[in-house]
């Protein structure tokens, strides 16, 4: 669905500290100091990327669930290429249990692993159908015991459908938080339960999406955009890609204010007030003035 509001002007990136690489901010800092700068970091990421959203196009909770268990392997973008003829032909857990596999695997292909996918998701459609009507359950224990339903994919379905707040522990996340010095651990459930007890509940989801904007745009996973993060003062891992700030302009896949994001329907955004001078009843923030507007061109970059 196309957004009718204006979107907010991004915030302007600060220009990166010269912060020496070192451990010390994560060994040396108490838990209180660990949760501060954590939540500042939440902040920054919420000011540059207001519009951090899921990534996915979907109608409803079955369509996002499977969604989400077409991603593994593969970039948002490109399920997002592909779910509109799929959910067209299929729209809920009854029709694509039915389906073909033929038929469902020449869709999803794209996709890559597309024969194993189509399994999962014919398996997940039939456990619904048997388990709870063809609908998706609104609960964390329920979730994870479909087919091809882990932690992560139930906590986007929940985050996203239900409002239930939590930690969506995807590849990004997990890189992050341990450049961010939040955990040491590789294990999603113990990073998912180290990071949380760092936040209120409420922030969590959120949370996840900003973290996966930054990971997707500039803390890349082979050679982050050290020189042009906004957050490296905060980050004790500043140094381990290009600090240049030219260079590491170059290395940005997105714009810093996270629009339009890979979803091909991306969700409405609210608008934001904005002061004006009385005198010239003309925006204060020069900023606000170059802000995009509705119908503007957008770049349609994949994330990769």
């Amino acid at each position: 669905m196309s957004s009718n509001v204006t979107e907010p002007a991004p915030r302007r990136p600060r220009a990166a500290a010269k912060v020496v690489k070192s451990t010390k901010a994560v060994k040396g800092e108490s838990h209180l100091a660990l949760v501060r700068r954590a939540r500042r970091i939440n902040r920054e990421l919420g000011e540059i990327y207001p519009g951090a959203h899921c990534e996915l196009d979907y109608g409803d909770a079955f369509q996002l669930l499977v969604a989400v268990v077409l991603s593994a392997q593969t970039t948002d973008r490109r399920v997002n290429t592909v779910t509109p003829a799929l959910f067209a032909r299929f729209p809920d857990a009854a029709a694509i249990a039915a389906a073909e596999p033929a038929e469902l695997e020449a869709i999803i292909q794209p996709t890559g692993f597309f024969r194993a996918k189509t399994r999962s998701v014919q398996g997940l459609a039939q456990a619904l159908l048997e388990r709870y009507d063809g609908e998706v359950p609104g609960r964390l224990a329920d979730l994870v015991t479909l087919p091809g339903v882990g932690r992560k994919t139930a906590h986007v379905v929940l985050g996203e459908v239900f409002d239930v707040p939590g930690i969506t522990v995807d590849t990004h996340f997990g890189r992050l938080a341990r450049r961010f010095g939040w955990t040491k651990d590789e294990d999603p459930v113990k990073v998912e339960k180290e990071v949380a007890a760092l936040f209120p509940r409420k922030d969590l989801t959120l949370l996840s999406h900003r973290v996966i904007f930054h990971g997707r745009r500039v803390c890349h996973a082979r050679r982050p955009a050290c020189g042009a993060c906004a957050i490296a003062p905060l980050c004790p891992a500043y140094g381990e890609g290009e600090t240049d700030p030219i260079k590491a302009k170059a290395l940005l896949k997105y714009e810093m204010a996270g629009q339009p994001g890979q979803r091909l329907k991306p969700p409405a955004l609210p608008v934001l007030a904005v002061p004006v001078d009385p005198a010239t009843n003309a925006p204060k923030d020069e900023a606000a003035q170059n802000a995009p507007q509705d119908g503007a061109p957008k770049d349609e970059g994949d994330a990769g």
